[in-house]
């Protein structure tokens, strides 16, 4: 099971003390994390003002130097909130050459643009968000589902109690439309523990950080993505 440390997403930006921000930063946390038991990182590059970007001398520079520090592959996101142009974004994404993979959410407008871009680069593995059946779906239509790292089953929005159901409806249609590149499960604020621990019990890989939740399997304040780590390495020890 791969267990990926998702650090500094833009959902929580500022929410909390030890969400890092620059690069010195990302790559200190991204060593803490791998000690805890991450073998992948996952993050989103920002410029010196501290804002997301995806100009390729910052997305290289960040990946490069995270990777060199924690020793783990090193992924990054594509997300349309950062460039709202899709033929802008896949413009910017075709120049990636250091990021190990990027992740596409085929719920926005020009994900199959993005992927594309992506392959052409030749460099960066793609991994596809999909969120709902109905993303599923999109994917099977682009015609390159057979070219991912992975798909990233993300569970959006859902309630505690339905989360660990919705994972499973995505990877049914998935399974439906022969898409069979390796899965990630992960789930977002009351999502993400019960997606974590309903992928650890399905073999899945998955993923948690300040990116998905700021609290705890109890409900308390965490202090940081390396303490998420760490208690997710628990649960799948046991």
């Amino acid at each position: 099971m791969l267990l990926k440390a998702c650090l500094n997403g833009a959902r929580h930006a500022g929410e909390h003390p030890a969400l890092p921000v620059t690069g010195e930063a990302m790559a200190a946390d991204a060593v803490a994390c791998v000690a805890a038991g991450a073998g992948a990182i996952h993050l989103h590059p920002r410029d010196a003002d501290g804002r997301e970007t995806l100009a390729g001398d910052v997305v290289d520079e960040t990946a490069r130097r995270v990777r060199a520090a924690c020793g783990v592959p090193v992924g990054v996101a594509t997300g349309a909130w950062v460039e709202p142009d899709p033929e802008r974004r896949a413009a910017l994404v075709r120049t990636w050459t250091a990021p190990d993979f990027a992740s596409v959410n085929l719920s926005e407008p020009g994900a199959e643009g993005v992927m594309r871009a992506l392959l052409d680069g030749g460099r960066v593995g793609i991994e596809a968000g999909v969120w709902s059946v109905d993303d599923a779906e999109r994917l099977a239509a682009t015609g390159l589902a057979g070219q991912l790292t992975r798909v990233l089953v993300e569970v959006i929005g859902a309630p505690r109690d339905a989360a660990a159901a919705v994972a499973r409806e995505i990877d049914a249609a998935l399974d439906r439309l022969g898409i069979t590149a390796p899965r990630l499960h992960h789930g977002e604020e009351d999502a993400t523990w019960p997606v974590l621990e309903q992928a650890i019990a399905l073999g899945r890989d998955t993923r948690i950080g300040l990116e998905d939740t700021l609290r705890r399997p109890d409900g308390s304040g965490t202090g940081g993505n390396a303490e998420l780590v760490a208690l997710a390495a628990a649960l799948a020890a046991r």
